[in-house]
This record gives C-alpha cells, sequence and structure tokens, in this order.
C-alpha cells in the first residue's frame, strides 16, 4: 500500500501536479464558496467560455495566453452585469447570450488571425495538469496565498455583502466594488484552472466542493475550510486515478469533486441553512 502511494512521487511531473491540484483545490473553495452564496454559479460557467475570444488575440500580440484569457473573461463579465442592470433582461438571458457571443468570436479569431490556429483548443477545453512546470507551482502558491489573505481581511465586509446586499448598500458600502472584486476572483481562479481541467470542466472545481460543504454546514468560514479539504482531495484521489488507471486527470479529478457533493447531497439534512 505504501509502495502504491509512493511510487508516482518518484516523477517531478507528478510531484507537480500534485502540489498544483491541492492549492487550485484550495483556491477554489475559497473562491467558490462566495460563488455559491452569491449565485453565480452560471456566471462563472459563462465565463470559462468566453475566455476563449482573448487567446487568439494574446497568441498573435506574442503575451501570455493567461492574461488573453484573464482579459476575454472579465470583459465578458462585465458585460453580462452591463446588460442585466441597464435593461430589463434577465441574469440568464445575459449569460446565454454573452457565453454564445464571446466562444463565436474566440472560434472566429482562432480561423481568421494569422498563426492563431496553432493553438491547442483541445488543451484549453480539457486541460492538462500533467504539464505544468515547478513555475506554475509556484505562481499558483502565490495566487492562493493572496486570495486567502484577502478573503481574511475582508471576511466581515464580504459576509455581509454576500447575505444582504440591499442592506450592505444602504450602509454606505461600496457594493459595486464588492461585486467587481468577486467577479475578477472568479475569473483569475478560472484562468488558473485552465491548465489543470480546461474551459469545460473548471465550473465542477469551482462549485462542486463548494456546494458539497454548504450542504454540510451552517457558516461560510466552514464552508470554505470544508471545500478546500474536498477539493484537494479530489485534485490528490484524481491523479492518483489517472496515473494508475490511465484516464484524463482533469476528468478523473472532477469526477472526484462531483463525487463528493452527491455524498454530501445523499447524507445531508434535508434543509440546512447557511447564516453566517
Amino acid at each position: 500500500m505504501l509502495d502504491w502511494l509512493i511510487e508516482p512521487l518518484k516523477f517531478e511531473f507528478m510531484r507537480n501536479a500534485l502540489g498544483i491540484g491541492i492549492l487550485l483545490g484550495i483556491l477554489c473553495a475559497v473562491v467558490g464558496s462566495y460563488m455559491v452564496v452569491q449565485q453565480m454559479g452560471m456566471m462563472a460557467h459563462a465565463v470559462s467560455h468566453s475566455l476563449m475570444a482573448g487567446l487568439p488575440v494574446a497568441y498573435v500580440m506574442g503575451v501570455s495566453l493567461s492574461i488573453g484569457a484573464l482579459s476575454g473573461g472579465l470583459i465578458s463579465a462585465l458585460f453580462m452585469v452591463w446588460i442585466e442592470s441597464r435593461s430589463k433582461v434577465k441574469a440568464d438571458s445575459a449569460l446565454a447570450i454573452m457565453l454564445s457571443f464571446f466562444l463565436a468570436i474566440g472560434v472566429t479569431l482562432v480561423r481568421v488571425l494569422p498563426g492563431a490556429n496553432s493553438i491547442d483548443l483541445v488543451h484549453v477545453l480539457f486541460g492538462d495538469i500533467l504539464g505544468v512546470t515547478g513555475s506554475d507551482l509556484w505562481m499558483i502558491l502565490g495566487v492562493t496565498i493572496t486570495m486567502i489573505i484577502l478573503a481574511k481581511l475582508f471576511y466581515k465586509e464580504l459576509l455581509f455583502y454576500t447575505f444582504d446586499p440591499i442592506g450592505a448598500q444602504a450602509m454606505g458600502m461600496p457594493v459595486h466594488w464588492y461585486y467587481t472584486a468577486l467577479i475578477t476572483a472568479m475569473t483569475v481562479t478560472i484562468v488558473i484552472n485552465l491548465e489543470a481541467v480546461g474551459a469545460l470542466m473548471v465550473i465542477a472545481m469551482l462549485v462542486g466542493p463548494a456546494v458539497a460543504a454548504y450542504l454540510l454546514v451552517k457558516e461560510l468560514y466552514l464552508m470554505m475550510v470544508l471545500g478546500s479539504i474536498f477539493g484537494a482531495v479530489s485534485s490528490v484521489a484524481g491523479m492518483y486515478l489517472s496515473y494508475y488507471m490511465n484516464v484524463p486527470s482533469g476528468a478523473a479529478i472532477v469526477m472526484f469533486a462531483c463525487g463528493f457533493f452527491l455524498l454530501a447531497f445523499s447524507s445531508a439534512p434535508p434543509t440546512v441553512l447557511l447564516w453566517r
């Protein structure tokens, strides 16, 4: 049994992948907890597809694809908010329109921009955590620590805004900036997860562990802690399954994340109210 656990650790790519998987599991739970409570899951899904529009532009300009993805995701998210706030169009309709529009832009630009068709769309859509490097590990560690520190520093303010945005606005809190900060954190988390699970399945890592924790606890900080455990364990278990069973690593991680949700759903009380 011990040899079974140690063998994958002999390879540097597996050590990097496991380290990044654990960090992403924690990061997704911290950010995803706010997404779940704010009912922003579908916005995250739309952004994960919309960021495709920024990839070919970044490639042609010679800058990092992550910068292009982040720019495309932020622009699409802000467009969704703007459409919803300036018209009678509901959030779900705005999400559907922007998702399709930005995805169509991305696919078109890949074909028409010179050299952009060399972008590996399969890699973008499904990810490849086994291809990460040590520098990626340090970068994700920095982002994860930063997000945790910000969540700790602004916990009370975000807690108040999350559960009573109207009351927070009445008290003069900058609710617009809080909402923008949540959208930015969500987009950054999605972009970082592209390498691990890809654009199609990133929503499961962002929401799955957080929803599982939501069903079992009543406080937001406990939701983050328990969700982090679910996310980290999902990543490690998925990597081992991928190593020994030769299945796609991203899909294996997502299956475990969704498995935690199913277990929580089947064992949780009929109603659990997250109240603080």
